[in-house]
């Protein structure tokens, strides 16, 4: 396979504390932005100086159809079997190739569950109840396989 082959998005895993979570449906918002300051100079109007500012990891949203495992819910809420609170987590978002090798590894420091939203309840609907997880995260690292 050539390294510069597109590779499907659909078979990705999720470990967190390296414990695999797998079964997710979709992960979305994988993303660094950095602000641009613009700095115009006084008597060069050729250009406006651009300097890069703070940069920005932005949240991502874990969706998965609803299960019996409270694990999600819990680390939002910060439950603890031991009775502390366990807000971050380091977790990992892992790709894998259609032979079934890790391709790619996104690592996320110091995540944390920031929003947690339950499936939509319709009588009338033969649909999955799907829930969601907004994290956040402090740092970001990408490792190939």
């Amino acid at each position: 396979m050539s390294n510069y082959e597109p590779q499907a998005s659909y078979r990705f895993y999720v470990e967190i504390t390296g414990i695999l979570q797998g079964y997710f449906a979709e992960c979305t918002g994988l993303s660094v932005q950095t602000e641009i300051f613009e700095y115009k100079e006084g008597g060069l109007n050729d250009y406006t100086h651009k300097l890069p500012g703070q940069t920005k990891m932005n949240n991502i949203t874990l969706k998965r159809g609803l299960t019996r495992s409270r694990e999600l819910w819990d680390w939002m809420v910060g439950a603890d079997p031991q009775g502390g609170l366990t807000r971050y987590a380091n977790m990992s978002i892992l790709l894998y190739d259609s032979t079934g090798t890790v391709l790619r590894r996104w690592n996320l420091q110091k995540a944390c569950a920031v929003k947690w939203t339950a499936p939509d309840f319709k009588a009338d609907a033969k649909a999955i109840a799907v829930e969601s997880l907004e994290i956040a995260y402090h740092g970001l690292t990408i490792a190939d396989a």
